[in-house]
């Protein structure tokens, strides 16, 4: 073979320059899923540290969800939709395979024949985005790319199951990944464990969440905090030098082990950890950017200061990465 084929101009690195969220206006608490369920406030906390959850209106969805966390996130970067030229969504909680949701978010917000793509990495799906954006910036594919992870995990939950119902809500969040001089997110560390592909799971096409949640507890307790030290390592960093830990939003005790074996390894006694979970439930692979989003809006995270994401999920699948807050 003699003739070569030339790739395009990339990136030196890449970084978030915008973020946003959406939680739908329902609130539902414990007292009230305590009515149709074998169940009390007490009991949830307790177990997974949830006061509340939101959950979205019969008419909003996956892509309308995402197309509001998208605009919030397009507003920040100072982006009009015609600059955005990919749009990867991050979800597992479509209603219909097809047509995908990027697709639909991209016609939602005004964003004219972008690569569209969505990954369905479960709860980890937006550490995995992230990593697909920031490779698509670096390799020239892509310029400025629209992240979102969004779910509506109500649909797919059995209303009146303690080991779910009381676990899963619906919300998404949005970043922009755009070229950076001086690269602003560290290179991906992920994985799966196929000894566990079936500890969380949708039976058939009609089926309902399932999860054993002992044995997810168990395992993200033990395998989690190393996938994120070694993120932090790739990077070129010291936990030392992570401000602050964002975590797939998964359950307050399992949040809590993670953080404590950070600290213990290296991290700062006061690193910002947070703990969203504990008004807006598990949002799936919406997690983490609705945490760091609320936490940035709280005053408790400022901009420029190096945040460290790890996410885990169905599959089991997991990623982590270093970057910089927008």
């Amino acid at each position: 073979m003699t003739a070569k084929i030339g790739t395009a101009p990339g990136a030196p690195g890449s970084r978030i320059v915008g973020l946003g969220h959406y939680r739908p206006d329902k609130v539902v608490t414990n007292d009230d899923l305590a009515k149709i369920m074998e169940t009390d406030d007490e009991w949830i906390r307790a177990r997974v540290g949830i006061a509340e959850r939101r959950f979205a209106a019969a008419d909003e969805s996956v892509a309308s969800m995402g197309a509001q966390a998208g605009a919030k996130a397009l507003a920040e970067a100072g982006l009009q939709p015609e600059e955005i030229d990919t749009v990867i969504t991050a979800t597992c909680s479509l209603d219909s395979p097809a047509p995908h949701a990027s697709t639909q978010i991209a016609s939602l917000l005004g964003i004219h024949a972008p690569g569209s793509f969505d990954i369905n990495a479960a709860c980890a799906g937006f550490c995995y985005a992230v990593a697909a954006a920031d490779q698509a910036v670096r390799t020239g594919a892509s310029r400025n790319v629209l992240v979102v992870g969004s779910e509506k995990l109500t649909d797919w939950t059995k209303s009146d199951d303690r080991a779910t119902a009381i676990i899963f809500a619906d919300g998404a969040g949005a970043v922009v990944v755009s070229p950076s001089d001086e690269p602003g997110i560290g290179p991906v560390q992920w994985g799966s464990d196929e000894d566990h592909t079936r500890t969380i799971r949708i039976e058939g096409r009609n089926g309902h969440f399932i999860q054993e949640g002992q044995t997810v507890f168990r395992w993200a307790t033990s395998a989690i905090a190393p996938v994120a030290i070694r993120a932090t390592r790739a990077a070129g960093l010291e936990l030392s030098d992570i401000d602050v830990l964002v975590t797939h939003q998964a359950n307050l005790r399992i949040i809590d082990a993670i953080a404590k074996k950070i600290v213990k390894e290296g991290g700062r006694d006061d690193l910002k950890v947070g703990r969203d979970i504990v008004t807006t439930g598990n949002t799936s692979s919406a997690s983490i950017p609705i945490a760091l989003d609320r936490m940035r809006a709280a005053g408790e995270v400022s901009s420029g200061e190096v945040v460290l994401s790890v996410a885990f999920g169905a599959g089991l699948t997991y990623a982590s990465q270093v970057f910089v807050c927008p």
